[in-house]
């Protein structure tokens, strides 16, 4: 019912935006289609890697690497997994909710997300180069360990 609403609310602003001015609205909305037809090799290809990931491995494998059981070793896998995969968050998202229904533990799917997010293994030689070595290697480290904090936070919450 939410995202109905949602769509509802917007709907409602692009018309008012039609009505108050039809060049900008049409030249938003040639913008937003480039931009979605840039996403969507992406999107598509992180999809079908979600899907055969799903299909090979099964709920019982995923629950043992990263299920609520593999407490601190799970944590570490997938934090390590995530510092280094480069997805973006519009796919991370339902790929975390999949993860979770094949199995995962909260934590584990929460560090995963916080390092994909924050912690830039591949992105890290441009970060030196713009912003010094220094910083880059300072960022990504405190942005490690945050992720933990964040997921044992999230662990106290969903208890």
């Amino acid at each position: 019912m939410f995202t109905i609403l949602m769509y509802i609310v917007a709907f409602g602003f692009l018309v008012l935006s039609f009505i108050k001015d039809k060049k900008k609205t049409l030249l938003a909305l040639k913008k937003a289609w480039k931009s979605f037809e840039n996403i969507q090799p992406q999107f598509l290809s992180i999809l079908v890697i979600i899907g055969i990931m799903l299909a090979v491995l099964s709920p019982e494998v995923i629950s043992g690497l990263i299920g609520e059981k593999s407490g601190w070793l799970g944590m570490l896998m997938a934090s390590l997994v995530g510092s280094v995969t480069l997805i973006p968050g519009f796919v991370a998202f339902p790929l975390a909710s999949a993860l979770l229904k094949s199995g995962a533990g909260f934590m584990q799917i929460a560090v995963f997300i916080s390092t994909l997010m924050m912690v830039g293994i591949v992105t890290i030689p441009l970060e030196i180069k713009y912003f010094g070595k220094k910083a880059a290697i300072l960022r990504n480290s405190l942005a490690f360990v945050f992720s933990f904090i964040v997921a044992i936070a999230i662990g106290v919450v969903l208890r």
